[in-house]
C-alpha cells in the first residue's frame, strides 16, 4: 500500500472543502433528509453548524471547534453547545487501502472527536447492517487513550461492537498523530503513528452476524460534545476546543 490515490492537504495555501458535506443540526437523517433520531443516534449535545468559529482553515490546517455557544431552532429545541461535522459522502469512497490521517485533539471532559467511516451504499441494509468503521475516537478525559471499533449487525439492539482501545505511550491526543487505517479484504488494522495496535478478521465463522465490509465507504470528521460514548457532565472550561487535520492521506 504504497501508491498514493486521494490526498487532502489541508496545509496547503488554497486548500478548501469541495470533495466535503458540511452537516447541519442534531438529528441524524436518512437518506431523504427524514429525520430519524436526535442527538445524531449517539445522545449528543451539540449543534452542529458551518460557522467561521466551528469550522475554518488557516496555516494550521482545518479546525473543527465546538464552542459553548446557546441556540435555539425553529421547532423550539435549544442547545448549549455548537460544533462542526463534514463528510466525504457522493464526493469520495473508498473500498480497501491505507488510509492516514494527521490530527490534533482536543482534552476535557465530554469532548468526543472522532474520525470514522460509513457506507456509501447501504448494500446490506440500513444501519448497522451495512457497518461502520471508526479509524479514531476519544473520550477527552482520558488524554492517552484512542480507540478503533467496528459496529454491525442486524438492528441496533442487535449488533456486534468490536473495539480496541490503545494508550499514547509518551504523549496525549492534544499532540499530532497519524491515526491510521489498513484495510483489506482479510482484515482491519488500527495504527497510531505506524504501530499496528489492533487487527480484526474479517473472515469469521463464530459469528451471527453478516461482515459486511466489503464494499466502498466515505470518511466522517466530527467533534461532539457529551453523548452515550463517555455518560459524563461536559466541561464548560474545556471550550472553545479544537479538533486540528493536518491532512488525509489514501494509499493502494
Amino acid at each position: 500500500m504504497s501508491k498514493l490515490i486521494w490526498h487532502q492537504d489541508f496545509l496547503k495555501e488554497g486548500a478548501n472543502l469541495k470533495d466535503w458535506n458540511i452537516r447541519i443540526g442534531n438529528d441524524l437523517l436518512d437518506d431523504e433528509g427524514n429525520v430519524i433520531v436526535a442527538g445524531w443516534g449517539n445522545g449528543e449535545q451539540q449543534y452542529y453548524t458551518g460557522k467561521s468559529n466551528n469550522l475554518y482553515i488557516d496555516e494550521s490546517g482545518l479546525h473543527l471547534c465546538a464552542c459553548r455557544e446557546d441556540v435555539e431552532t425553529e421547532d423550539g429545541r435549544s442547545f448549549a453547545y455548537t460544533s462542526a461535522r463534514l463528510d466525504t459522502k457522493d464526493h469520495f469512497s473508498y473500498q480497501y487501502g491505507k488510509l492516514v490521517i494527521r490530527a490534533k485533539l482536543p482534552v476535557g471532559q465530554g469532548l468526543w472527536p472522532a474520525i470514522w467511516l460509513l457506507p456509501q451504499h447501504q448494500t446490506y441494509g440500513p444501519w448497522p447492517a451495512s457497518g461502520e468503521i471508526d479509524i479514531m475516537e476519544a473520550k477527552g478525559r482520558l488524554p492517552q487513550q484512542v480507540s478503533g471499533t467496528l459496529h454491525y449487525g442486524k438492528a441496533w439492539d442487535d449488533k456486534a461492537t468490536d473495539e480496541y482501545a490503545y494508550q499514547l505511550p509518551n504523549s496525549t491526543i492534544n499532540e499530532f498523530h497519524d491515526y491510521g487505517l489498513e484495510w483489506d479484504e482479510h482484515s482491519i488494522r488500527w495504527l497510531v503513528d505506524g504501530h499496528c495496535y489492533a487487527e480484526h478478521l474479517l473472515k469469521k465463522d463464530n459469528t451471527p452476524y453478516l461482515i459486511p465490509f466489503d464494499q466502498p465507504f466515505y470518511v466522517v470528521l466530527n467533534l461532539a460534545v457529551g453523548g452515550w460514548y463517555d455518560r459524563v457532565e461536559v466541561d464548560e472550561t474545556a471550550f472553545p476546543a479544537h479538533m486540528t487535520i493536518e491532512g488525509i492521506w489514501l494509499y493502494e
